[in-house]
Formats: C-alpha cells, sequence, structure tokens
C-alpha cells in the first residue's frame, strides 16, 4: 500500500500540492489528471523515491519493484528483443550470469537455475515476443539494433522494456503518445490484465475510461482521489462546479455549439449519423460540460475566406515513395462539408496518404487537383519541429499577421491558446511538447485554412485543449481530415470513415466500435500468420491518367462550368440556412420570454398568447425551410454525382 501522510512539495518556489492524506491500495488502477503544469510528473518522482516532501511523508513497501518508462533512450547497438528483455531486471542478470558458467560453481550455478526457473525465465523471450507484437513490431525486426528505430519506434521499444519488468507498481506517463488505435487498444487489454498497481497519466479519456477504477486529480494545490473511471470522475468533480454560475454559463456555451451543429444538419442526408452523434454527445453534456469551466482554452477557427467545390481530390492514385508502393488507386475527393477519419493499423499508409493530399509527397502515377482557392491548414509532427524556437509566440504570429492588425489583437488571439504574460515574449525552443503543439495550432487558426489535415493533432495535448479543440472543429465551416488514435474525437469530427488497409483506402461502413473489434480480429489474424512484413502492393491503376496542358484547360473550364451549374442551387442552400437561423434564433427568443412566470398572470393573456401563436408559427416555417432544405441538399448531391 502506498500511503501519503500530510504530503506536500514545492518546485521552484511555487506549491504545487499540499498536506495530501490518502491510501492508494494494491492492484488498484489509478488515472493521474490535471493541468499541465500541475505536478503529476513530480508526483511520479516522488513515487519513484527521486524526490523528497517539502513537509509530511509518502511512502511505499521496500520489498516492491517499480517500473517506470523513461521519456528518452539512447540510439543504442543492442537487438531490440535484448532491449525489451532487459526490463526484468533478475531475468538479464541471471541470464548473463548463465552465459558464463566456468565463471561460477556447481552450487551457484544450481541456484541460479533454481531461480531462474521459479521467475519463469524459460518464457521470457516468448514474453517479449508477445509484447513486441502487441505494439506493432514485426518478427523480424526483433533482431534489429534499437538505433536503427526512429525516435516514436524506440518509444515503443522502451514501453515494451518497462512492460517487460514484474513489477509491483506500474508508473505510465502518456503511454500511448506514440501508438496508433490497434496498439492502444491492445495495451488496454494488457493493462486490464496487470495484477499490480498501475498509475498512469494520460489525455485520452477513452483510454482512462478503459483501464482506470480511481481518479487522482491534482488541482488548487490539494491531491483529491476519486473512485471510478475518467467519467465517473467528470460526473463527480461537475456535481460541484455546476453549482457555480460560472459553470452554468460554460455549459451553456458549450450545448449551444452542439445544438448549433444538429439544427443545422439534421435535415441533411449525408450529416445523418455526425448529426446523431452530436445528439448523444448533448445528451451527456449535463455531465462533461461542467468538468471543462475552468479551462483557460477556448478557441475558435476562423472562417474561410473562400470556398469552392471540389477543394481538393485524387484520382487513380498510387501513392508512396519512389521504391515503394503504400496505397494503390486511392480515389478521394474533399468538399467543404468533407468531414473524413482516416483509419488503419500502423504502417498501413495513413501518414502516406495525408503527405500526398497536402502535397508534400509527389504521386507515383495519377492526379491531384487542387483548387485555385485552396488554403491547407496542415497539422503534423514536422510542423512543429518547424517553430522557429529563437522566436516567441508573438514574433511568430506577427511575421504571418497583417501589418494592420494591433498587437492587442495577437495577444488577445494567442492568450486564447493558453499564451500569456512574459510567455507571449518568451522564445519557444524552451517550451514543453503542449505548449509547441498549442502555437503550432494557433498559427494554422490565424491562417484561415478551408481545409484542415491533421496527423495526431492531440499529442502532448491536455484534456482541456483536448476539448476545446474538439469544440472548435464541430464548430469549423470547411473541410477536415483527421488521423487520430484518440475515439472520441474522430467520433465528434467525422462523419465519414476511410480505412486504409493492404495496400487499399475504402470507405468503412461501421462505427468507431465496429473498428475496434475490426482491428481485434486483424490483429488475431496476423498473429496466427506469424508477424511478417506485408507483401509488396502491386499497383492497379490500369492505366494512368495523363493530362496535356489542353487537357488541364479543358478541365478547369469544366470545373468553373460545373461551379456555375451548382451556383443557383447553393445560393438557395445558402438562404434557406439564414432562413432557419434566423427562425431558430426568434424561437429561443421566444422560449426565453416564455420562462417568465409574469407571462401567466391574467392580466397577460393577450401577451401569451400572442407569442404562442407565433411560436407556432415559427415551427411549422422552420419544418418547411428544413424540408426545403434537405431537398435542395439532395438536388445537389444528385447534380454532383452526375458530373462523374
Amino acid at each position: 500500500m502506498i500511503q501519503l501522510d500530510q504530503f506536500s512539495i514545492r518546485r521552484g518556489g511555487r506549491v504545487l500540492f499540499q498536506k495530501a492524506s490518502m491510501q492508494l491500495h494494491p492492484g488498484w488502477k489509478i488515472g493521474l489528471t490535471g493541468v499541465n503544469g500541475a505536478g503529476k510528473s513530480t508526483l511520479f518522482s516522488a513515487l519513484l523515491g527521486g524526490m523528497e516532501a517539502d513537509s509530511g511523508s509518502l511512502s511505499r513497501p521496500n520489498v516492491w519493484t517499480v517500473a517506470h518508462m523513461a521519456q528518452e533512450i539512447k540510439a543504442l547497438d543492442m537487438k531490440a528483443i535484448d532491449f525489451v528483455l532487459s526490463g526484468d531486471e533478475e531475468y538479464w542478470t541471471i541470464q548473463h550470469q548463465l552465459d558464463h558458467p566456468e565463471q561460477l560453481s556447481n552450487d551457484e550455478l544450481a541456484h541460479l537455475y533454481s531461480r531462474f526457473d521459479e521467475i519463469n525465465g524459460y518464457s521470457a523471450s516468448a514474453k517479449a515476443s508477445q509484447l513486441m507484437a502487441g505494439l506493432g513490431f514485426f518478427e523480424h525486426q526483433s533482431q534489429l539494433d534499437v538505433s536503427s528505430f526512429s525516435g516514436g519506434w524506440r518509444m515503443r521499444l522502451n514501453l515494451a522494456r518497462t512492460l517487460m519488468s514484474r513489477s509491483d507498481l506500474l508508473l505510465l506517463d502518456e503511454p500511448t503518445n506514440h501508438l496508433d488505435l490497434d496498439a492502444i487498444l491492445w495495451l488496454e487489454d494488457w493493462l486490464n490484465s496487470y495484477e499490480g498497481t498501475l498509475v498512469l497519466i494520460s489525455h485520452d479519456r477513452d483510454f482512462l475510461d478503459a483501464i482506470t477504477d480511481h481518479i487522482l486529480h491534482i488541482e488548487n494545490q490539494e491531491l483529491t482521489l476519486y473512485t471510478g473511471n475518467y467519467s465517473t470522475f467528470e460526473t463527480t468533480r461537475a456535481e460541484r462546479l455546476a453549482q457555480q454560475q460560472q459553470a452554468f454559463e460554460k455549459q451553456q456555451e458549450t450545448r449551444a455549439h452542439l445544438q448549433k451543429y444538429i439544427d443545422r444538419f439534421k435535415a441533411q442526408a449525408t450529416k445523418a449519423r455526425q448529426a446523431q452523434s452530436r445528439i448523444k454527445q448533448l445528451e451527456r453534456m449535463q455531465e462533461l460540460a461542467p468538468a471543462h469551466v475552468d479551462t483557460p482554452f477556448t478557441f475558435s477557427f476562423r472562417e474561410p475566406s473562400k470556398m469552392s467545390s471540389p477543394l481538393l481530390a485524387l484520382e487513380h492514385a498510387d501513392i508512396g515513395y519512389a521504391s515503394k508502393l503504400i496505397v494503390t488507386n486511392v480515389n478521394l475527393q474533399i468538399t467543404p462539408t468533407s468531414r473524413i477519419g482516416l483509419l488503419g493499423m500502423n504502417g498501413a499508409g495513413k501518414s502516406t496518404l495525408i503527405k500526398s493530399l497536402v502535397g508534400d509527397l509527389p504521386l507515383i502515377q495519377g492526379q491531384r487537383y487542387a483548387s485555385e482557392l485552396l488554403n491547407i491548414g496542415y497539422f503534423a509532427q514536422h510542423q512543429m519541429d518547424a517553430l522557429d524556437g529563437n522566436a516567441s509566440p508573438m514574433l511568430q504570429l506577427s511575421r504571418i499577421a497583417d501589418k494592420k492588425i494591433s498587437d492587442a489583437t495577437l495577444r488577445a488571439f494567442l492568450g486564447s491558446f493558453g499564451f500569456s504574460g512574459e510567455r507571449m515574449d518568451t522564445p519557444s525552443e524552451s517550451f514543453s511538447g503542449g505548449e509547441r503543439a498549442r502555437l503550432a495550432l494557433a498559427l494554422i487558426v490565424w491562417q484561415r485554412p478551408n481545409v484542415l489535415i491533421l496527423d495526431e493533432p492531440t499529442n502532448h495535448l491536455d484534456l482541456d485543449m483536448r476539448h476545446a479543440l474538439t469544440m472548435a472543429l464541430q464548430d469549423f465551416e470547411g473541410a477536415v481530415v483527421l488521423v487520430s488514435h484518440e475515439r472520441q474525437l474522430i467520433a465528434s469530427v467525422c462523419d465519414e470513415l476511410i480505412l486504409v488497409h493492404n495496400g487499399h483506402s475504402q470507405s468503412f461502413d461501421g462505427d468507431l466500435n465496429d473498428y475496434a473489434n475490426w482491428l481485434r480480429q486483424a490483429r488475431n489474424d496476423m498473429i496466427k500468420k506469424g508477424q511478417q512484413p506485408a507483401a509488396p502492393v502491386i499497383s492497379e491503376v490500369t492505366a494512368p491518367p495523363t493530362t496535356s496542358k489542353l487537357d488541364k484547360e479543358a478541365l478547369r473550364k469544366e470545373a468553373a462550368q460545373r461551379r456555375e451549374q451548382t451556383r443557383p442551387i447553393r445560393k438557395n442552400i445558402e438562404k434557406c440556412e439564414t432562413q432557419i437561423e434566423k427562425f431558430q434564433s426568434r424561437l429561443v427568443a421566444i422560449e426565453t420570454l416564455l420562462a417568465d412566470s409574469s407571462l401567466y398572470e391574467a392580466n397577460r393573456k393577450d401577451d401569451l398568447l400572442k407569442l404562442m401563436n407565433e411560436q407556432t408559427d415559427l415551427k411549422q416555417k422552420l419544418e418547411q425551410a428544413e424540408e426545403q432544405l434537405l431537398e435542395l441538399m439532395m438536388q445537389l448531391e444528385e447534380l454532383e454525382s452526375s458530373f462523374d
């Protein structure tokens, strides 16, 4: 058992938490949460024994073995399988001794063999191989040196090494940051079967929900222990926060964001699934919103200045690299209303497809069509790395902003991303991963893109910023293409799922639960067949299209003609949407007036009847407008499909 008794810690002259007293029992699976800088990593150090308390005490059984995942590993000239096996320190020590029997007496050998059997040393290699397979490594990669892997894959190796330890206490800090969804699902299953005590830092609420039975939350210099998973914690905490007027106001704002989307798209056939997901979210909003009342983050994507349809398309595209075809015959069209989530196992080609869409990676063959009005907002790991470390957030924003815009406006904008005070003017080289991610997002948002292409945008973001990003993406009026291991983000933002698998990309008809089941089955099939590299992808593009200058001019003219043909319908859609918004706004106002108890007094009967009649009339008009909108949407879809 871990015992905290009046436990207090300061760091850098700042109190992180004080006078914490609680017991953490063996076998508990504890999620450690709190905003960035609250003291989560400091508490980890204390649990490891690397930090003394300023007052009080923290104790754990001396006999416990503690496993902790380091955040970085060196490029070692050591086989990957051996690196993982070294996570079981006793096994590794005994194995090393047994490799040199000439240095041992018979009694020493007998003792070592006996202990080797007790710790299941003979099955250690199989366990290590299973861990590597679960985290996405192929069988042949176990014999490669650690130095041959990229940074993200070394982190996976480090995680496998940590899990290899026969620990009593397991400390994991953001273990999903470098994992795809298939590896996350495997890790969930592994951690659920772990028999020791787990303390987990994660900003992935679905991951926390699947594993934890307690939440230890750091807030306002206090450590508070909650029973249940993260959703239960949110509900419990919300019950307290909801008493505050601020909580109510924030909740109403969040509900309005969702309701706006539902009202706007519930009549559109192609958005039905997404609208349903919003409705479900709205039903849960009473529980969820208050938990975020104290978030410093609230931002929105600026309205795109210009739009056209389609904005971007790949036709009969083979994508990959000169020496290796990754995905063949990709046909993908992105319109202003596209909300696409890319799914697929690790290494299937999701990031390659995104690079091809952006234009960073030339097509092997096929065509990439980009509208003259295309303005891509691209977020990926290398965008964070490309930030000017010598420049402050304020300087980097001023470089891309119109010189006429005041410093006050720029500072207010950066403030919505959590940059305040001297942090706005601090060179970004000293920033944490979360701060760099926020800055990269801020610079993208400022440029008013009409297509957002996001590759794992939530890595390094805390729960509050993830919540703010989700809300902003829901309100974004342009197209979205998203790769994320965070299931809630995909479910909240995307209404079309595309699966990249075995060299192909195609629509995935199920939801994310169906995809989770598909992943588990696909992984089982791979294990049965043996973790071997996939067979080379063979091009299925039979006649690579070639486009001359004349053809390109013809295509531009054709696109212009199509836009002209659809213009009357699109204008009518805009008019209809404006009308619907007007009706909805007035209905909300009427409902507010009807909530006034004085309206029901005898002397105000005429006022009441007038409002109720207006309400009935507006509801009829709204219904007619929504039906008209649906009809127009269907006309537009039919007309656009006739162009193909």
